[in-house]
């Protein structure tokens, strides 16, 4: 079968190591995010977006200060640069978690800004501070690029799927919590609070984020339990008969155990049009969703979208 450069193939025990490694990392510029920034509705304020390069966290604030910070998955650098024109970078490289935890604080106090973190990994159990991480060190220069050929891919179909939808939408964002991108559509009704405990995430915390009821969509490269790069959509709370729903979508399933429907990555590499394969799951699946729970259609969507 020929391979389709635009849709990477992505294995994750080719570079399981360096994508848990990535993780931590992210987490550590994402709680620094969250440390400098106002709270919006569901935490949209400490994500990252995809861009042609990596990932960017932007207009973070400090005394007065604004400051980006990327992470360049080309040039493989960590840059943060302010509104003042000051700027540090960070190569990345094989290196432990506290490492980059060390080099990367530094490079913020050079900046002069001084902030502090808690530095437990946020969603994942068994799991020691980041200043004392030092088995995950692993930088996989290549299947990083693959990972982000992959992410730009999946953020371009989302944006196409997101425009159908003149109701309240997330941005297409990366949650560095959970490590995946997303994008979410509301009903406009309120939701009850999560069962159940996220490990290292206060209830409160998931209770923001899952507040309305809401059809979601993303991206995993490989965690989520599913254990292998994976499209997946969800329900909260899901609706009575949500994953009995018969799809049309070739590889696509329903997972008991996540609650979730899956298309396995693969899948859509290897198609002969990945788009239209993956709108279609994301319709389908919403769809149900929404006809299930009885949403205001009509009201929410846009009737001439593509």
């Amino acid at each position: 079968m020929t391979e389709n450069p635009q849709w990477p193939n992505l294995p994750l025990a080719a570079w399981s190591k360096t994508c848990d490694t990535l993780h931590l990392w992210t987490q550590i510029v994402g709680k620094v995010r969250m440390a400098t920034t106002p709270l919006i509705n569901h935490w949209w304020n400490v994500t990252f977006y995809v861009t042609s390069r990596g990932f960017v966290a932007p207009s973070n604030h400090y005394h007065g200060r604004s400051f980006d910070m990327v992470f360049d998955f080309v040039d493989h650098e960590l840059r943060i640069a302010g509104s003042d024109g000051q700027r540090q970078c960070l190569a990345l490289g094989p290196m432990a978690v506290a490492d980059f935890y060390a080099e990367f604080m530094e490079r913020l106090r050079r900046l002069g800004i001084d902030v502090r973190i808690w530095t437990m990994p946020c969603e994942l159990p068994d799991c020691v501070g980041f200043e004392a991480d030092r088995t995950h060190a692993q930088y996989d220069a290549a299947y990083v690029r693959r990972f982000h050929q992959a992410l730009v891919q999946a953020n371009r179909v989302m944006n196409a799927f997101r425009v159908r939808f003149i109701g309240k939408a997330s941005p297409v964002h990366f949650f560095w919590g959970s490590f995946d991108l997303a994008v979410t559509r509301f009903s406009g009704r309120t939701a009850p609070p999560p069962k159940g405990h996220t490990p290292n995430v206060p209830d409160w915390a998931m209770a923001e984020a899952y507040s309305h009821e809401v059809s979601s969509c993303g991206f995993w490269p490989g965690n989520g339990g599913y254990g292998r790069a994976a499209f997946y959509v969800y329900a909260y709370p899901e609706p009575a008969g949500y994953g009995d729903t018969r799809l049309e979508t070739a590889g696509a399933f329903y997972d008991g155990n996540l609650g979730q429907f899956i298309l396995p990555y693969d899948a859509v590499r290897q198609a002969g049009d990945p788009d239209a394969l993956l709108l279609g799951f994301f319709q389908e699946t919403y769809a149900a969703a929404a006809d299930l729970a009885q949403w205001d259609r009509k009201a929410l969507e846009r009737g001439n979208s593509p």
